[in-house]
Protein backbone atom coordinates (compact mmCIF):
# COMPACT_ATOMS: atom_id res chain seq x y z
CA UNK A 1 0.00 0.00 0.00
CA UNK A 2 2.82 2.48 1.15
CA UNK A 3 4.57 1.63 -2.23
CA UNK A 4 1.12 2.94 -4.46
CA UNK A 5 1.05 5.80 -2.11
CA UNK A 6 4.51 6.69 -3.11
CA UNK A 7 3.91 6.09 -6.63
CA UNK A 8 1.29 8.25 -6.82
CA UNK A 9 2.72 11.28 -5.17
CA UNK A 10 5.34 10.33 -8.21
CA UNK A 11 3.34 10.86 -10.95
CA UNK A 12 1.49 13.69 -9.78
CA UNK A 13 4.63 15.40 -9.16
CA UNK A 14 5.30 14.94 -12.51
CA UNK A 15 1.90 15.65 -14.13
CA UNK A 16 2.32 19.00 -11.82
CA UNK A 17 5.77 19.66 -13.77
CA UNK A 18 3.91 18.68 -17.00
CA UNK A 19 1.14 20.93 -16.88
CA UNK A 20 3.83 23.86 -15.99
CA UNK A 21 6.17 22.94 -19.06
CA UNK A 22 3.21 23.32 -21.33
CA UNK A 23 2.14 26.46 -19.77
CA UNK A 24 5.84 27.77 -20.24
CA UNK A 25 5.85 26.29 -23.94
CA UNK A 26 1.99 28.02 -24.34
CA UNK A 27 3.27 31.43 -23.01
CA UNK A 28 6.73 31.54 -25.27
CA UNK A 29 4.21 30.88 -28.71
CA UNK A 30 0.80 32.30 -28.79
CA UNK A 31 -1.85 31.17 -31.09
CA UNK A 32 -2.63 34.70 -31.45
CA UNK A 33 -1.91 37.58 -30.83
CA UNK A 34 -4.72 39.51 -32.41
CA UNK A 35 -7.07 37.43 -29.43
CA UNK A 36 -5.37 38.04 -26.38
CA UNK A 37 -6.01 34.89 -23.77
CA UNK A 38 -6.24 31.92 -27.16
CA UNK A 39 -3.91 29.43 -26.28
CA UNK A 40 -4.05 25.66 -27.05
CA UNK A 41 -5.02 24.56 -23.43
CA UNK A 42 -1.64 21.55 -23.36
CA UNK A 43 -2.44 20.83 -19.66
CA UNK A 44 -5.73 20.43 -20.02
CA UNK A 45 -4.99 17.24 -21.50
CA UNK A 46 -2.77 16.04 -18.12
CA UNK A 47 -5.63 17.08 -16.18
CA UNK A 48 -8.17 15.02 -17.89
CA UNK A 49 -5.63 12.42 -18.03
CA UNK A 50 -5.64 12.44 -14.63
CA UNK A 51 -9.56 12.30 -14.40
CA UNK A 52 -9.66 9.34 -16.18
CA UNK A 53 -6.75 7.22 -14.55
CA UNK A 54 -6.12 9.05 -11.22
CA UNK A 55 -9.42 10.38 -9.76
CA UNK A 56 -11.34 13.45 -8.78
CA UNK A 57 -9.70 14.13 -5.75
CA UNK A 58 -6.08 13.90 -7.07
CA UNK A 59 -6.60 15.97 -10.19
CA UNK A 60 -8.36 18.53 -8.50
CA UNK A 61 -5.50 19.00 -6.38
CA UNK A 62 -3.65 18.76 -9.42
CA UNK A 63 -5.38 21.94 -11.00
CA UNK A 64 -4.85 23.60 -7.81
CA UNK A 65 -0.91 22.72 -7.98
CA UNK A 66 -0.54 24.31 -11.27
CA UNK A 67 -2.73 27.60 -10.54
CA UNK A 68 0.11 28.01 -7.29
CA UNK A 69 3.36 26.67 -8.73
CA UNK A 70 2.14 29.03 -12.09
CA UNK A 71 1.72 32.10 -9.92
CA UNK A 72 4.99 31.15 -7.55
CA UNK A 73 7.19 31.30 -10.85
CA UNK A 74 5.69 33.96 -12.96
CA UNK A 75 5.13 36.28 -9.73
CA UNK A 76 1.46 37.10 -11.29
CA UNK A 77 -1.33 36.91 -8.34
CA UNK A 78 -3.96 38.25 -10.92
CA UNK A 79 -3.09 35.31 -13.10
CA UNK A 80 -3.41 32.60 -10.32
CA UNK A 81 -6.82 34.46 -9.78
CA UNK A 82 -7.43 33.55 -13.30
CA UNK A 83 -6.05 30.07 -13.24
CA UNK A 84 -8.35 29.30 -10.28
CA UNK A 85 -11.45 30.51 -11.87
CA UNK A 86 -11.01 28.67 -14.97
CA UNK A 87 -9.73 25.68 -13.35
CA UNK A 88 -12.29 25.12 -10.94
CA UNK A 89 -14.98 25.54 -13.02
CA UNK A 90 -13.45 23.54 -15.86
CA UNK A 91 -12.90 20.86 -13.32
CA UNK A 92 -16.18 20.84 -12.16
CA UNK A 93 -17.78 20.86 -15.75
CA UNK A 94 -15.15 18.18 -16.75
CA UNK A 95 -15.84 15.78 -13.64
CA UNK A 96 -19.51 15.96 -14.50
CA UNK A 97 -19.42 15.43 -18.45
CA UNK A 98 -17.18 12.54 -17.65
CA UNK A 99 -19.75 10.86 -15.54
CA UNK A 100 -22.38 11.01 -18.61
CA UNK A 101 -22.34 7.75 -20.88
CA UNK A 102 -22.27 8.67 -24.44
CA UNK A 103 -19.59 11.69 -23.63
CA UNK A 104 -16.23 11.23 -25.10
CA UNK A 105 -13.26 11.89 -23.42
CA UNK A 106 -12.97 15.01 -26.81
CA UNK A 107 -16.16 16.04 -25.61
CA UNK A 108 -15.06 16.17 -22.12
CA UNK A 109 -12.39 18.12 -23.10
CA UNK A 110 -14.19 20.79 -24.93
CA UNK A 111 -16.79 21.25 -22.22
CA UNK A 112 -13.38 22.07 -20.43
CA UNK A 113 -11.95 24.25 -22.60
CA UNK A 114 -14.92 26.50 -22.72
CA UNK A 115 -15.77 26.14 -18.88
CA UNK A 116 -12.44 27.46 -18.29
CA UNK A 117 -12.89 30.38 -20.42
CA UNK A 118 -16.07 30.95 -18.77
CA UNK A 119 -14.45 31.20 -15.30
CA UNK A 120 -11.73 33.38 -16.29
CA UNK A 121 -14.23 35.58 -17.67
CA UNK A 122 -16.48 35.83 -14.46
CA UNK A 123 -12.87 36.38 -12.40
CA UNK A 124 -12.40 39.55 -14.69
CA UNK A 125 -16.06 40.56 -14.62
CA UNK A 126 -15.48 40.26 -10.91
CA UNK A 127 -12.06 41.71 -10.61
CA UNK A 128 -12.18 44.15 -13.00
CA UNK A 129 -15.91 45.32 -13.24
CA UNK A 130 -16.44 44.91 -16.64
CA UNK A 131 -19.57 42.87 -17.42
CA UNK A 132 -19.52 43.84 -21.03
CA UNK A 133 -16.72 41.24 -21.57
CA UNK A 134 -19.62 38.23 -21.14
CA UNK A 135 -21.13 39.81 -24.40
CA UNK A 136 -18.09 40.87 -26.29
CA UNK A 137 -14.89 38.95 -25.17
CA UNK A 138 -16.71 35.53 -23.97
CA UNK A 139 -18.23 34.65 -27.54
CA UNK A 140 -14.96 34.71 -28.94
CA UNK A 141 -13.20 32.78 -26.02
CA UNK A 142 -15.97 30.01 -25.94
CA UNK A 143 -15.55 29.57 -29.92
CA UNK A 144 -12.03 29.25 -29.73
CA UNK A 145 -12.35 26.85 -26.32
CA UNK A 146 -14.11 24.32 -28.83
CA UNK A 147 -11.68 24.25 -31.01
CA UNK A 148 -8.57 23.94 -28.68
CA UNK A 149 -11.12 21.50 -26.28
CA UNK A 150 -11.24 19.36 -29.15
CA UNK A 151 -7.45 19.53 -30.23
CA UNK A 152 -6.38 18.33 -26.31
CA UNK A 153 -8.89 15.83 -26.58
CA UNK A 154 -6.88 14.15 -29.16
CA UNK A 155 -4.51 14.37 -27.45
CA UNK A 156 -5.46 13.31 -24.23
CA UNK A 157 -7.41 10.57 -25.63
CA UNK A 158 -3.85 8.99 -26.84
CA UNK A 159 -2.65 9.06 -24.22
CA UNK A 160 -4.76 7.47 -22.56
CA UNK A 161 -4.70 4.84 -25.14
CA UNK A 162 -1.25 4.53 -25.04
CA UNK A 163 -1.17 4.34 -21.39
CA UNK A 164 -4.22 1.80 -21.12
CA UNK A 165 -2.13 -0.85 -23.26
CA UNK A 166 1.35 -0.31 -21.34
CA UNK A 167 -0.80 -0.97 -17.63
CA UNK A 168 -0.92 2.33 -16.30
CA UNK A 169 -4.35 2.58 -15.62
CA UNK A 170 -5.81 3.55 -12.16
Amino acid sequence: MRNKRVQQIALSGLLTSLMLVFGLIERQFPLTAAVPGVKLGLANSVLIYSLYMMGIRQSFILMLLKALMSWLIYTNMNAMFYSLGGGVLSLLAMVLASRIRGVSVIGVSALGAVCFNIGQILVAVAMLGTPQLIVTYLPILMISGVVTGVLTGVVAQMVMKHLKHAGHTR
